[in-house]
């Protein structure tokens, strides 16, 4: 059975109220999902979910790279919800830096701390719960360029590559309780940010969040339930 309305019906979304963020939730919520939509600050989830039934969803703000406030979110889901059955790990950060040799401690740290520490901090919280039940997936975002270092991107690109090789350690740590663990890498997203980013781009070369929001959506399901450690690349 692949349906997520019956698959997974309470999914936890990080980065909630960002492009890919909104893309994803409208997926879930096409399928019936109750959602506990997590985000950085409360008045833009409650800007980009005008009309979200709060006796069924939860609207939660906090800091992905704090592993205290995420254990208090995910506490309040596990208390509403019952159970997590998805966690899809959106919220992380993407800056253009200096040359390698001039990379400063800085910029390293904040996009190591944005990309990768923040899946650590994020599926402590929720991960025990599933391996409890022996039931659930968890999708991460990373990038088509993790797999390739390019100039003035040395933190961000070795950032994303960590998280790769921490959905990879998790899958295989997580498979035998029966958790899927799994991200998807897309090339160039087609979001305002990165339209305004990349003026003289061609946006129809690009990956729509309706598409990433499928395949995110397609991993959360069990069709992918033979899928451990994956990293799906999203391109045009």
């Amino acid at each position: 059975m692949t349906d997520t309305i019956i698959d997974m019906p309470h999914v936890v979304i990080t980065g909630a109220a960002g492009a890919l963020g909104r893309a994803v939730a409208q997926h879930f919520l096409d399928q019936g999902a109750r959602l506990a939509l997590i985000d950085h600050h409360a008045d833009r989830l409650t800007e980009v979910f005008p009309g979200l039934d709060n006796s069924r969803h939860l609207l939660l703000a906090g800091d992905v790279t704090s592993p205290s406030e995420m254990t208090d979110l995910a506490g309040q889901a596990l208390k509403a919800f019952g159970r997590i059955d998805a966690l899809v790990h959106i919220a992380g950060g993407f800056e253009m830096g200096e040359a390698t040799h001039a990379l400063t401690r800085a910029s390293w740290d904040r996009m190591m701390n944005l990309n990768a520490w923040s899946f650590v901090a994020v599926t402590q919280a929720v991960l025990p719960s599933m391996i409890e039940r022996g039931a659930g997936r968890i999708v991460a975002v990373t990038a088509k360029v993790a797999a390739r270092g390019l100039p003035a991107m040395a933190a961000y690109i070795a950032s994303k590559s960590a998280l790769q090789r921490l959905v990879e350690a998790m899958a295989a740590e997580a498979a035998p309780h029966g958790v899927a663990v799994n991200s998807v890498a897309p090339s160039v997203l087609d979001t305002p940010a990165n339209r305004q980013a990349m003026p003289d781009a061609n946006p129809a070369e690009w990956v729509s969040t309706a598409v990433a929001a499928q395949t995110i959506g397609f991993l959360a399901s069990s069709a992918a339930a033979a899928l451990h450690g994956q990293h799906l690349t999203l391109d045009t």
